[in-house]
C-alpha cells in the first residue's frame, strides 16, 4: 500500500510542476487558478510522501518520488509544452525509469 501512495504522490508532483508551467503561460484569473492547482497538488503530494515514508526507507522513497516527478514532468513537457524529444533526453529518462524500478526491486 505504501508503494501505491508513493506512486500517487509522485503523480501529484507531476501535477504541481504542470500547474507551474501552465501558470507561466496564462494571465489574470486563469493564472491564479493554475497557482491554486499547484498548491493543492503540492499539498497532496507532500502528505502522501509523508505517509509512505512511515514504512518505506526515506532515501528510497524520496528517490522514487523525485524520479516519478522528473520522468512525468519531462513527458508532460514533451507532450503538453512541445519541448524537444531528443535521443539523449529519452535515453536518460529511460535510465531514470530503470533506476526507479531497480530501487523498488531491492527495497524490502
Amino acid at each position: 500500500m505504501n508503494w501505491i501512495l508513493l506512486i500517487i504522490a509522485g503523480l501529484f508532483e507531476v501535477g504541481f510542476a504542470t500547474c507551474l508551467g501552465k501558470a507561466k503561460e496564462s494571465t489574470g484569473n486563469t493564472s491564479l487558478l493554475w497557482y491554486g492547482g499547484f498548491l493543492v497538488c503540492l499539498s497532496i503530494s507532500m502528505i502522501l510522501l509523508v505517509k509512505a515514508t512511515k514504512e518505506l526507507p526515506i532515501g528510497t522513497a524520496y528517490a522514487v518520488w523525485t524520479g516519478i516527478g522528473a520522468v512525468g514532468s519531462v513527458l508532460v513537457g514533451i507532450i503538453v509544452f512541445k519541448e524537444p524529444a531528443t535521443f539523449w533526453r529519452v535515453f536518460f529518462i529511460t535510465t531514470l525509469i530503470l533506476s526507479i524500478v531497480g530501487l523498488k526491486m531491492v527495497t524490502k
